[in-house]
């Protein structure tokens, strides 16, 4: 089951300049997205927990997504 929709994802491909979307290809992008979009917002909610929040900020976020994005030496 997804949660996000699969015509905002084919419009987003589109945003890209694709003339034509498959759905197959629609539907993978959309499975990539919500798995790391699903990896962000652990990582965010460790660093909301770590700070004594319950409420995931946006700095939580771009934080979790700068750290899972930095390259590792």
């Amino acid at each position: 089951m997804t949660i996000l929709p699969l015509a905002s994802v084919e419009r987003l491909i589109r945003s890209a300049d694709a003339e034509r979307v498959s759905e197959p290809a629609a539907s993978a992008l959309l499975e990539i997205i919500e798995a790391y979009g699903t990896k962000i917002s652990k990582e965010a909610i460790i660093y909301a927990n770590h700070a004594g929040r319950k409420t995931v900020k946006e700095e939580d976020i771009k934080l979790a997504y700068e750290m899972l994005t930095k390259p590792r030496n």
